[in-house]
């Protein structure tokens, strides 16, 4: 299996690369600076500038892009929408790094995690870019796309238990009453969701076990 890790030296990207290698999947990695990851292949470029061409040839393209500063926020949307215009119309699957405070805490699905009163101000503006992206996605029956979302606490330096629980549109909590799980158990979920999921156009979520 061939898959394509787009901003593979960010925090995620990396531990998803290092599963997927692990595992003997073909990974490149896609990157605009020099490469650190372990994937055998490299291309080097922007996301933006990628093209259809690149990522022709690859069962999956994983999103792993992310941006916190204010003024970057908007990548979000923008990012999500070059690699769906891309890859629209292929058989090529689309697994995102997603967010967690677009899961819901109601059977409604009327209200999410960052609408809660203790969610983090700070967090709020990412939150609220992440879910635009994540709506926006919704509308795009032209990819086969899946997004992945963590728990509510997401630790980047976080143990590797190789057990994870998974979950759909709702937050979900573990047997300890915690919504938490490290980058490398999620780096788990993502690559068996690469190698046996089948939740096309769909939003899944993981928790530690």
């Amino acid at each position: 299996m061939k898959i394509a890790v787009v901003c593979a030296n960010g925090r995620a990207g990396r531990l998803v690369v290092k599963e997927a290698v692990e595992r003997g999947l073909d990974v490149t990695a896609v990157v605009r600076e020099d490469n650190q990851s372990v994937a055998p292949h490299v291309i080097k470029k922007d996301l933006y500038d990628l093209t259809k061409e690149d990522l022709a040839g690859f069962d999956v393209v994983v999103d792993a892009f992310g941006a916190w500063a204010p003024e970057d926020l908007p990548g979000h949307s923008t990012s999500l929408k070059h690699l769906c215009d891309i890859l629209s119309g292929t058989d090529i699957r689309l697994c995102i790094v997603g967010g967690a405070g677009s899961l819901y805490v109601n059977k409604e699905h009327t209200l999410c995690v960052a609408d809660g009163a203790d969610f983090p101000e700070i967090f709020k503006p990412l939150a609220s870019a992440m879910a635009k992206a994540l709506s926006e996605l919704r509308e795009r029956h032209d990819v086969k796309w899946t997004y992945i979302s963590p728990a509510g606490d997401f630790q980047a330096e976080g143990e590797r238990t190789g057990q994870y629980i998974l979950g759909g549109e709702e937050l979900i909590l573990n047997e300890k009453g915690e919504s938490i799980i490290s980058y490398a158990d999620y780096a788990i979920a993502m690559v068996d969701e690469i190698t046996k999921g089948n939740h096309i156009q769909q939003r899944i979520s993981v928790v530690r076990k």
